[in-house]
């Protein structure tokens, strides 16, 4: 079968999004995402995100990471979903639910001309667990556990370069102290309203952006009272906003979404 697809990113978060609401998708997703995941022998993305019919909802999210593993929940995909719902007619309001791994999330869009040039996610309540300690290839690591539906491992203060970054990111995620593995976040704190991070995403590798760590990086920013309520926060890819009002109930994730090609491939 021949499937059309959608490239998109919110600042550099790349995914392939196919359009269930447009007819049938494959079944194997896991096995479509490591097919056209990599950067030089498919698509090249992050990892693949089905937009689907939802009875919760005005659509379902799904999305799967470069290794196949499935995510419950990202940020910047969830923005590039209601671009989709928006743009192609299924959904015709400012404000879209959206179902995922991780709940409902009301997604509000920004119009320009008719086209979502950004949207606001109400991504629910983190949950900053606790501080913690790891031992990892010789280095001791201290660092946040912090959850946004998914789970991140934030250090603040922490060296931005590829030595710290390539080489502890993997090792980090894997470590036994995360048994369903994690997303490592490492940060700079630039100021009270500015943190400048890179992340490692579980089961992708490094992104370009990530609008889960970037509201995990305020969270514990916020928490360890090195924060506002409202930060940018500055990735590879750009810079995505993030309030947390008093450091109660919901965070907010801002950022663009836009359309980087679109194409089709055979399935087998």
């Amino acid at each position: 079968m021949r499937v059309d697809f959608v490239k998109m990113h919110g600042a550099g978060n790349d995914y392939i999004y196919m359009d269930g609401f447009r007819g049938d998708l494959p079944d194997d997703a896991p096995a479509l995402s490591r097919k056209l995941s990599p950067r030089h022998t498919g698509v090249g993305s992050d990892g693949l995100v089905y937009v689907l019919p939802s009875d919760k909802a005005k659509a379902r999210m799904r999305m799967w990471n470069a290794d196949g593993s499935e995510a419950e929940m990202c940020g910047n995909a969830i923005r590039c979903v209601a671009k989709l719902l928006y743009e192609r007619g299924h959904v015709r309001e400012e404000t879209i639910p959206i179902e995922t791994g991780n709940g409902v999330l009301p997604v509000s869009v920004t119009l320009e001309s008719g086209r979502v040039v950004r949207a606001r996610v109400a991504m629910g309540t983190p949950r900053v667990f606790e501080d913690a300690e790891i031992s990892v290839l010789g280095t001791r690591i201290r660092g946040t556990i912090v959850s946004v539906g998914n789970p991140h491992f934030v250090i603040l203060d922490e060296k931005l370069e590829d030595a710290r970054v390539l080489r502890l990111g993997p090792a980090l995620e894997t470590h036994k102290r995360f048994p369903k593995r994690t997303n490592v976040e490492f940060v700079r704190v630039e100021s009270r309203t500015r943190l400048r991070a890179r992340v490692w995403e579980r089961g992708s590798g490094e992104t370009l952006a990530c609008g889960t760590g970037a509201c995990a990086v305020l969270a514990a920013a916020r928490s360890a009272g090195r924060a506002e309520d409202k930060a940018t926060v500055a990735l590879p890819g750009g810079e995505l906003e993030v309030e947390w009002p008093k450091g109660l109930g919901t965070i907010y994730l801002s950022g663009p979404c836009e359309v980087a090609f679109e194409g089709s491939v055979e399935v087998a």
